[in-house]
C-alpha cells in the first residue's frame, strides 16, 4: 500500500457512520495520518433563501457542537483531525475535498437502501467509489433481515 497521510471520512452523524469513524480512527492510527473529519449539508432542490439559510445555520450548530464534543474526548486525543462542514451534494463535495487536500484514502458508511431504492436514487458511497481518484473503504451495518 502506498503511503497514506491523509484519511477522509465522511460523516453524517448516523449509526453507519459511528462505525465508519471508529475504523477511520483506527486506520489512522495504524499509519498515523491525519484524519479529515467531512460533513456535508445537503440543500433541498427548491426552496427559498430564507429557508436554505436556515438549512444552513442548523447544519452548522449541530455538526459544530458534534465536532466540540470530539475536542473533548479521549478516544480522539491521539489523532491528528481536521474537522469540516461543506454544503452542497454529498458525494460532490466529498470527491472534491479529496481532491483539494490530497486525501490518500476515503471511508464512508453504507445505508441501508433496498435495492430498488439504490437503484433509483444511487447512494453517495456508490457516486464516490466511482469517482474517487483513491481507495475507498466502504463501512457496511450488518444485515438484520435474516
Amino acid at each position: 500500500m502506498a503511503e497514506v497521510k491523509n484519511v477522509l471520512i465522511a460523516y453524517d452523524d448516523s449509526d453507519c457512520a459511528k462505525k465508519a469513524l471508529d475504523f477511520a480512527c483506527d486506520f489512522v492510527r495504524r499509519y498515523g495520518a491525519r484524519l479529515h473529519i467531512v460533513s456535508v449539508c445537503q440543500l433541498p432542490q427548491f426552496g427559498s433563501g430564507t429557508a436554505t439559510e436556515m438549512i444552513i445555520k442548523n447544519a452548522k450548530e449541530i455538526y459544530g457542537a458534534i465536532f466540540a464534543g470530539m475536542d473533548g474526548d479521549p478516544a480522539y486525543q491521539d489523532i491528528d483531525i481536521v474537522k469540516e462542514m461543506e454544503v452542497g451534494n454529498p458525494a460532490v463535495m466529498i470527491l472534491h475535498y479529496a481532491e483539494n487536500h490530497k486525501i490518500d484514502h476515503i471511508i464512508v458508511g453504507h445505508r441501508g437502501f433496498s435495492h430498488i431504492e439504490r437503484w433509483l436514487m444511487g447512494s453517495v458511497a456508490r457516486q464516490v467509489i466511482d469517482n474517487a481518484e483513491c481507495p475507498v473503504t466502504v463501512i457496511r451495518e450488518p444485515s438484520y433481515s435474516h
